[in-house]
């Protein structure tokens, strides 16, 4: 998601696990809507902070828009990618946490509850609703990775795996819903798109990414598009672009240093796929 965001967002670094992915936002209005990728961990979102009118909607499909405010979540549980766009309401500021929710933890949930061959179930889709057990469990792990020095993993998990019996116990789909299992993962993920920022100057790298994410180039090839909607290499360009636009932005560096720092020795070569991608030239975008 920050890779969607624009160059004003603040993100807050959490440590780093494999089974809980957790991201805090805190952000203005986003206009242009955001593609949230499609993992095969459920995504919660919680509302920290503030009030907007948020909308959704699959690609390409009709927005449909509810008001929430703090103590409200989301519960996304897609197959495919989709976008959101809000408006801020009483003030700029609007505070987020992101929590993907690992498998494991709902695959012993539903083993106990629902018995052992129940492990492959899916969780409805849930917009702008309240919930207190969901909050508090969501408040209670972003204390614990905030507020403690060194974070207790053996809490997190602990409180993880309550919060997946609770999501089994009233949001689970119905029979016959069925979750897939060869999506990319929400960590693997984070994993690529952390390789490729940090390696925008360079040539672009299949076989360096499909490495980071442990699959055959053409497995990584095939869940990266499905998880985000875009192909690798297009996915990178566009990590370029929005960096570009930053620098233009937020600095008042030359063109051509820009282009140099995201990858493009030749300023009309980095002008063209600037212009492709964005619809006006560096030069144009900056003076806009």
């Amino acid at each position: 998601m920050r890779d969607h965001l624009p160059g004003d967002a603040d993100l807050t670094a959490l440590p780093p696990l494999q089974d809980v992915v957790v991201q805090l936002f805190s952000h203005r209005t986003i206009t242009e809507p955001i593609r949230v990728p499609a993992v095969v961990e459920p995504l919660l979102v919680l509302v920290l902070a503030g009030t907007a009118r948020v909308e959704e909607r699959v690609l390409d499909g009709p927005w449909s828009a509810a008001t929430v405010r703090a103590g409200d979540f989301y519960l996304t549980d897609t197959q495919e990618p989709y976008e959101m766009r809000w408006q801020t309401l009483e003030g700029d500021s609007f505070e987020v946490m992101h929590l993907y929710l690992g498998l494991p933890f709902i695959e012993q949930a539903a083993r106990e509850l629902l018995g052992p061959q129940s492990t492959a179930v899916a969780l409805l889709d849930v917009s702008g609703a309240r919930d207190e057990t969901v909050h508090w469990l969501m408040e209670s792990m972003r204390r614990e990775l905030l507020d403690q020095r060194t974070p207790s993993l053996l809490c997190l998990r602990g409180l993880a795996q309550t919060l997946a019996v609770h999501l089994l116990r009233h949001y689970r789909a119905p029979q016959g819903v069925i979750r897939r299992s060869n999506a990319l993962q929400a960590y693997k993920l984070r994993k690529v798109i952390d390789a490729m920022n940090a390696q925008l100057a360079d040539e672009f790298s299949l076989t360096r990414l499909a490495r980071t994410a442990e699959l055959s180039e053409y497995h990584f090839s095939r869940m990266f598009k499905r998880a985000t909607g875009f192909s690798p290499s297009q996915y990178f360009i566009g990590l370029r672009m929005a960096r570009a636009r930053q620098l233009l932005i937020e600095t008042q560096r030359s063109v051509i240093d820009i282009g140099l720092e995201v990858g493009y020795s030749s300023p009309s070569h980095f002008s063209q796929v600037f212009r492709r991608e964005v619809g006006v030239t560096p030069s144009a975008y900056r003076q806009a």
